[in-house]
Formats: structure tokens, sequence, C-alpha cells
């Protein structure tokens, strides 16, 4: 009898299924159906720890930075931001790469090494007499460079589920990562408490405080990840039906393996899902940018109201993906990952349409350096220009509303708080869905060949779209305002669902395209 586990993981083994399934005619041991599940189990975790490596330090970082080194500023901030990503999307096609010709143990155990090494840098980016940005910069990159084993630990769980597995591996896989999101800025907030100044060790020169701390606790669990990897991670590859096939990646022969199938694999359909695995993440990394600097234009919120209001919405998001990767693996069933994809993306064009401004009422205006004061008045729907009296020279508040510097401001009608937030529970639904579905459908195109190149280069257009949405929507947002903003993406995303609608029959399994599976209906 099989190990508990998860829904997916709760089959029984290959070879015991009933009257009709004679798909499944090959047996798989119940040593085998362990540690195969037990290696999937060992990767979910490597992927929770690596968002947690990115998110664990993203709230400290500016002023860790401003503390260590005078001279940054906001902009290098954006590049110490933009480094993880910049990192992630030169590692994942090398580590992908090598994970198709050598075992998987040695890319993820050498990544992992880059990660907790550069943890450690992070730690001491204090220590030397100036540059010190440009030592966090590297840190951050190295980081980044050290998450690309996302794509082998994508392309080891695809190619150890059968298509019956998929989706739901595939669900948890995302889940765990979304998790590693919530939980990092949780982990900072707890280590809060020990404070700026914390404790030094002398002898090592090592400050423990609010900064270090994080990347520290982020170094400690990537050495438990490697242990671990060492000791429980097993090569394993099965076909679509679970029968084992035979690799370079094996360490353990068997009688059993099949060879891997000579079909070409569909590369109109591979193009296609990373295209639209590109707009999927430019799209929530543009709204994720967005968020901050448009909520303070509309709702004059401080910085302060600002980045805890957003924290917890975005917080909020992160638990509404979570429960939206567990349905999936549910509604996948009944529906298929094509239909879950397209309704994905549907949610998510009624999203940024409904962030559209509408209506007559506009976003309090910062005027700065004005002393004059008038009460704000509409008449006949036309704007009357209002000034507002800001504290200036001894007061410590910074001026809030929508800055005169943005002459949309005058003319772009205010986006109501409930708008955004009904615009966010949408997105928050729709993305998620459209990620795993993406992930899952991706694999399946691939079928049993080894897909580490493949998700390499999946997972670097992902990265790719992190640093090209926040510079997108930061220079129509701030020249065009949210109206032509918001209007562009709904444009683009209404060009993905036609490139789906278009590429809608080719997005289907290997074995299905190829006649060895019949697809379901």
């Amino acid at each position: 009898m099989a190990t508990p586990g998860t829904a997916e993981e709760q089959q029984p083994l290959l070879g015991e299924q009933g009257p009709g399934s004679s798909q499944w005619d090959i047996v798989e041991t119940e040593e085998h159906y362990r540690s195969r599940w037990r290696s999937i189990r060992i990767l979910y975790l490597t992927m929770f720890l690596s968002s947690v490596g990115f998110s664990i330090v993203i709230m400290s970082i500016w002023p860790y930075l401003q503390k260590i080194d005078p001279t940054a500023d906001a902009s290098f901030l954006g590049w110490i931001i933009a480094s993880y990503s910049l990192g992630q999307m030169v590692a994942s096609p090398i580590f992908g790469i090598w994970s198709n010709f050598r075992p998987r143990k040695e890319p993820l155990v050498i990544s992992i090494f880059i990660s907790v090494a550069a943890n450690c840098l992070y730690a001491y980016v204090h220590l030397p007499l100036s540059h010190n940005k440009y030592y966090m910069l590297a840190a951050r990159g190295l980081v980044g460079f050290g998450a690309g084993n996302v794509a082998v630990v994508r392309s080891y769980i695809a190619g150890a589920t059968s298509l019956q597995e998929r989706t739901g591996a595939m669900a948890n896989t995302s889940a765990a990562q979304a998790l590693g999101f919530i939980l990092g800025p949780v982990f900072q907030t707890c280590f809060a408490l020990i404070g700026e100044k914390g404790v030094t060790w002398q002898a090592i020169d090592l400050q423990l405080n609010m900064y270090t701390a994080p990347v520290l606790l982020g170094a400690l669990l990537g050495v438990l990840n490697i242990v671990l990897i060492f000791a429980l991670l097993r090569e394993h590859r099965v076909d679509d039906s679970g029968r084992q096939c035979k690799s370079v990646n094996f360490d353990e022969a068997s009688t059993d393996e099949v060879q891997d199938p000579q079909e070409s694999v569909d590369q109109i359909a591979v193009v296609a899902t990373n295209i639209l695995f590109f707009i999927i993440l430019f799209i929530f990394a543009l709204f994720e940018t967005i968020a901050t600097p448009l909520t303070m234009d509309m709702y004059a919120w401080t910085r302060e109201q600002a980045v805890l209001y957003n924290g917890i919405i975005l917080a909020a998001l992160g638990v509404e993906a979570v429960i939206v990767f567990m349905g999936i693996k549910v509604l996948s069933k009944k529906t298929g990952e094509r239909v879950l994809l397209l309704g994905g993306f549907i949610i998510v064009l009624i999203g940024f349409f409904i962030l559209l401004p509408w209506g007559n009422q506009f976003p309090k205006i910062q005027w700065k350096d004005l002393h004059n004061n008038s009460i704000p008045h509409e008449s006949s729907g036309q704007r009357v220009l209002y000034f507002w009296k800001l504290s200036t020279g001894n007061s410590s508040e910074a001026p809030t509303g929508c800055p005169m510097e943005q002459s949309w401001c005058l003319s772009t009608p205010v986006i109501h708080l409930a708008q955004f937030l009904v615009a966010a529970i949408l997105i928050g639904m729709g993305y998620p869905a459209c990620n795993v579905m993406s992930y899952t459908l991706y694999s399946k195109i691939l079928g049993p060949k080894p897909q580490g190149i493949y998700m390499g280069w999946l997972t670097a257009s992902g990265s790719g779209a992190r640093i090209l949405g926040p510079v997108f929507v930061s220079q129509t947002y701030t020249y065009l305002g949210p109206r032509w903003s918001f209007s562009l993406v709904c444009g683009m995303v209404l060009l993905t669902i036609m490139l789906l609608g278009a590429v809608y029959k080719r997005l289907i399994a290997f074995s299905i395209r190829h006649g060895r599976v019949q697809e379901e209906a």
C-alpha cells in the first residue's frame, strides 16, 4: 500500500488499475513509487526555499542599502531588485542544459550552494570601506543565479510524473512557490524584533541584526536542502503512461525501462506557450509594481500607508493563489488544462478592464511649493482646479495626492478603491491559473524527453517578463497615466487570448498528439 500523501499521489500502483485501463499495464513497485514521490516532495521544498530566498529580504533591502552606502539612490535600488531576475534569466538555460545530460543532483546542489554563498556575501556587504552597494548588487544577482534551478525542479517533476499525475504535481509546485513568497516577508517581520544594531560576533566580523538574520536563515535552510537532496533525491523518469524511461540521468539500471520516443515535439506549441507564459508574468509583475504608486496617487495614501495596505493586499493575493492552485487540481480533471488557461486570461482581462478610470471624480492633486488655499469644486462634470495647502519647511509630513508633475492627474478620473480591490481579486485569481496551466501544458507538450533546456527557456522568459514589466509600466504610467497603461494591458491580453485561440488545438500532450493515449472527452 502506498504511503499517505496528497490526492494525486494516492493513485493505485501502476498495473493495479481496474479493467479497461490497459494503458497502465506496466507495474510500478511500491519501493519505486515511494522513492519517486519522496524525491518530488524534496523538490517542492527546494521550490519553496527558492521563493523564500527572494522575498525574505525584499522589504528590508532599501533601508539596509541606505545604511551601508549613503550614495545609493532609489534608481540603484531598482537595479538591485532587477538583478535577481537577471541572474535567474541567465542561469535557467545553463542549469536546464546541464540537467539534460547529467544527474539532476549536480545542478541542484551547485545552484543551492551558489545561493548559500550569495546569502553569506549579503550578510557581509557592510564590511568594505566603499562601493558597498555594488557588493549588494552582486549578492542579489548571485541569489537569482542560484534560483535558476527552478528550471531543473520543474523539468524533474515533469519527467517523473505521468499525465494523470502531472497537473496535481505542477499545482503543488506552484503552491510551494507561492507559499514561499508569502512567508518570506513574515520571516523578515519576525527578525525585525532583533533591531538594526543586533549583536556582533567579533571573531568573524558578523553582525546579526534585522537585515542579516534573514539571509543567514536562508543560508542555513539551503545547507539543509543540500543534505536532503544528497540523502533522499533519486533519479526518476517516466513516460506519459507512467512507465520508467531510460536516460543519462539514471544512476540505477532497470529492466523495465523504455527508450525515449523518436517523434518530434510540436515547436509551434512550444513557442506559443513561452509567449503565453511571458505575457502572464509580464502583466502580474506590472500590477505588483504599479500598486503602490497608483494607490498613493489615487487615494492620497502616505508612504507608510501604501506599504502597509498594499502589503496586506499582496499577502491576501498570495493566500488566494494557494487556494486557486489547490482548486485547479480538481477542476482540471473536469475541464482540462486549456479551458482553465483560457478562463484565467479572460479573468485577468476583466480585472484590468475594471481598473480603467471612469466618471467625473478626480484624484486629489499634490501641489508643491504653493501656500494659497481654496475649496475643491466640481460642477456639471467639469474639473475646476484647486489648491491643497501643503505643509512645507518645518513639517515632517510628505505631501500626498497625485503629483502635479504627472500632467494626466488633471484630466484622469479617480480609480475608486472598490474598483482596485475587485480588480486585484480577479487578477489574483486569473494569474495563478494561467501560471500553473502554462507549466503543465508545456511539460505535456514536450512529452517524456528530457525537458531541462526547454524548462530553462521557459523560466528565462518569465524572468525577462519580471524585468520588462516594471520598466514598461513605470514609463507608461508616469507619462500617460493609468487609462493608457491599463488600456495597453487590456489590448495585450486580448491579443494573447487570440493567440491562444489560434494554437488551442495544438496545446495537447505529446502522447495524445502521436496517438499513444486517447484524449479524454
